[in-house]
């Protein structure tokens, strides 16, 4: 591809020619983030669009994680998720982009089964945690891997995890509104783990398995006052410390999605 100073930012064919890769160009020249893919994807682009640079700088100095081992490339195979909220003035539907650490696009979470009558509700209340939210899991192709299901709350909120085939998975289950915001992994009724929120604000998370070992964390970033204040984006940053067996492999990664879809739009205020 022949680049000048109008071609946006973007993933493009690598101009070395190397077969099945992309590579960043950040708007003024070329990078050395590579992502894999096919020609054809380079005047597409993948979508979304994310600057490496800008996911390595929230992992790294915002959520202060350091540089980890690389991993598989998959959502389940990642020892560093980066889940970034599309940012909307209003939010009507929850929309999430997924990275690696590297800012390769791994995933998304998409909101699904939403009535246009609650869309209209959503815009014109504030009753969003009286109302049941369901959202996939999907990996770079679109394949759904796990269904979120966050039924009606009143206080608590719980979560159903199941696969796409409606198999379950487990539950994660608020145990607290009072305080530092706690849930539970629980897997046919046995809790194998725990979600535990560091300050009241439930800003930041730590994840336990069943001995109370810290198996990964949550860092929500911050992302500047402006998109702060004007928009409904949250960000965040999950850390996985060891390579942990399903299900709980498959909650601790729901769990990135599961504290802001179950805290938003709290009364309380933590979303």
């Amino acid at each position: 591809m022949t680049t000048h100073p109008n071609t946006p930012a973007g993933w493009y064919a690598d101009p070395q020619g190397t077969p099945n890769l992309l590579r960043w160009w950040d708007g003024a020249q070329w990078t050395a983030h590579t992502h894999p893919g096919q020609p054809g994807q380079a005047q597409q682009q993948a979508q979304p669009v994310a600057d490496p640079a800008k996911i390595q700088r929230q992992v790294q100095q915002q959520a202060g994680v350091a540089p980890a081992h690389a991993g598989g490339g998959t959502l389940f195979t990642e020892p560093v998720l980066v889940v970034n909220q599309k940012a909307k003035l209003i939010e009507l539907t929850n929309e999430y982009s997924v990275f690696d650490q590297h800012g390769r696009t791994i995933g998304s979470v998409v909101q699904v089964g939403q009535s246009t009558l609650k869309k209209v509700a959503r815009f014109v209340s504030s009753l969003d945690q009286f109302m049941t939210h369901k959202l996939e899991i999907r990996d770079a192709q679109g394949q759904p891997h796990l269904v979120l299901t966050r039924p009606a709350k009143f206080i608590k909120s719980k979560v159903l995890v199941t696969r796409p085939d409606g198999q379950p998975v487990g539950e994660i289950v608020q145990q607290n509104a009072i305080g530092k915001i706690n849930f539970a992994i629980q897997v046919n009724g046995q809790q194998i783990g725990a979600i535990k929120a560091e300050n009241w604000r439930a800003w930041n998370f730590a994840i336990v398995d069943h001995t109370g070992a810290e198996i990964a964390r949550i860092t929500k970033t911050w992302e500047g006052l402006a998109k702060t204040m004007f928009t409904t984006a949250d960000n965040y940053v999950l850390q996985i410390h060891r390579q942990l067996p399903d299900p709980l492999l498959s909650l601790v990664v729901a769990t990135a999605l599961t504290v802001d879809t179950a805290l938003k739009q709290d009364a309380r205020g933590f979303g």
